[in-house]
């Protein structure tokens, strides 16, 4: 059983503190993802890391983060949203300076691991925090500048991951985290107000679960070119893996505090923006971890020259997402959402049908502007509509959730594009780099083009009918303590 919690006042801090407490430190997590995919081709080179070994230096991240944000989400409504995300930040501060340290690939994509634990108990918490600490009228401004902030950390991780990998070397990529992490903390304590959820015993047993069978079909997938995709040991662990996920969601019919409330899922928003944010992140990520290394192998360029050549797409999500959470309420979240999944589709096709090894780099500027405003349109009115009609108890498992969809999404599209390039004859060399990366790309834009259909039957997502829904929403959890309970 769970022991409801009904909010109590709390102190009202400024709105721009509470917004920028709990987004640095998201900040510095996203900032670290895209600094580690700029620095890829360098840590090739200087710790002599294979392909497969480049994907587990992000897919240790991401992996981590997945299997341990609903367990996170769960301790912060038991224990305190603010005392966990404080100790997700110190989590995260440890696990680099351990990646700064690392004198091999193994050590690496260990700390890379820790750093993805103290990650799952940042990002959606963050959401939590803003959603419950400013007033409801301004959710949707608040909702937007943390999606510009998230877009932020997009833009300037590969030119700060650049800039540092020039002027000192990749162990610094690392070590910026560490004053961040020290800033952030006080500065959430002052800040923030330690909300509650409902005081619910941690389902250890789905925890499990779920860790497992997503480690063991994103294995299997890494293992599948090597080992051979009709190898029995293969096909073993992408079985079990699948048993596993299966077991999960049964075990989540019969837990009496499950870490995903299946329930959530009758909600029409909450389950197509989940479907939405695993498709986006399976197509944009991971065509992303090709793309990034293309401009270094093939175009020849620095890790900087590199960052700066992205920067019309990098760029454009810190400045489209904020408008987008401003202007999602009038024209609803639905049409921003397939809007931004059309463009980047599109760019993704785009670019993969013309990349070769001697490609003009001016060809790229209009497709990579595309690809920029498609994220900036997705990033924050997903976010919006994944808590538009659910009750503010609700709130930390929901962001959860889908945190570890977008992550799962992260990962499997990492996995899965590698595994289309090295099945294609790709190696780190100029000459046979493009062959292999084109059908790569072009997967991660018909799996974004598959999440636009899908987006079709989102709720539009408008104030005059998301306000109602989710005010009878809240009101229900607040009538009906099974409701309540996360």
């Amino acid at each position: 059983m769970s022991d409801v919690v009904s909010p109590a006042p709390t102190r009202r801090r400024a709105f721009g503190l509470v917004v920028a407490a709990a987004s640095v430190p998201m900040f510095m997590a996203t900032l670290d993802n895209l600094v580690m995919t700029n620095a890829l081709p360098v840590l090739h080179a200087e710790l002599g890391a294979s392909v497969e070994e480049l994907q587990w230096f992000v897919n240790a991240y991401t992996l981590a983060f997945a299997s341990a944000i609903l367990v996170a989400s769960a301790l912060g409504d038991r224990f305190g949203r603010r005392t966990v995300f404080l100790v997700g930040i110190a989590v995260f501060g440890i696990g680099s300076v351990l990646a700064a340290l690392s004198g091999d690939p193994s050590q690496l994509i260990a700390a890379r691991a820790l750093q993805g634990f103290g990650g799952a108990a940042v990002m959606p918490l963050s959401l939590a925090l803003i959603s419950g600490g400013v007033a409801p009228q301004r959710r949707p401004l608040a909702i937007g500048l943390w999606g510009g902030i998230s877009g932020l950390g997009v833009a300037v991780g590969p030119l700060v991951g650049g800039a540092v990998m020039e002027g000192w070397n990749w162990q610094a990529i690392f070590w910026i985290n560490v004053p961040v992490a020290i800033i952030a903390i006080p500065f959430a304590l002052f800040a923030l107000n330690n909300d509650f959820g409902a005081r619910a015993r941690i389902d250890v047993v789905g925890a499990i679960l779920a860790a497992v069978g997503v480690l063991a079909l994103v294995h299997g997938i890494v293992r599948g070119n090597d080992d051979g995709w009709t190898s029995a040991s293969v096909i073993a662990e992408l079985v079990a893996g699948a048993g596993l996920l299966v077991g999960f969601v049964l075990w989540q019919r019969r837990a009496a505090s499950p870490l995903v409330p299946l329930r959530l899922f009758r909600d029409r928003s909450f389950s197509l923006t989940n479907v939405v944010g695993f498709a986006f992140s399976f197509g944009t990520f991971g065509a992303v971890f090709i793309l990034i290394q293309y401009m270094q192998v093939v175009q020849g360029s620095s890790p900087l020259e590199a960052a700066v050549q992205t920067t019309p797409w990098t760029l454009a999500p810190m400045f489209v997402a904020p408008i987008a959470g401003i202007i999602a309420p009038r024209v609803g979240t639905r049409v921003l959402m397939l809007s931004g999944l059309v463009l980047q589709g599109a760019a993704l096709g785009w670019i993969g049908l013309m990349l070769s090894a001697d490609l003009d780099y001016a060809q790229l500027v209009i497709p990579f502007v595309m690809a920029g405003v498609g994220m900036g349109l997705v990033f924050a009115p997903s976010a919006t509509a994944l808590l538009a009609t659910l009750g503010v108890l609700d709130h930390a498992k929901a962001s959860g959730v889908n945190s570890t969809v977008r992550e799962i999404g992260i990962a499997l599209g990492t996995a899965v594009m590698t595994a289309i390039f090295v099945g294609g004859g790709g190696e780190l060399q100029p000459d046979l780099y493009v062959d292999a990366a084109r059908p790569a790309v072009l997967v991660g834009s018909a799996v974004l083009f598959a999440a636009a259909v899908a987006a079709v039957w989102l709720p539009a997502g408008r104030s005059g009918t998301t306000t109602h829904e989710g005010t009878d929403a809240a009101g229900a959890a607040s009538r009906d303590p099974e409701l309540a309970s996360a």
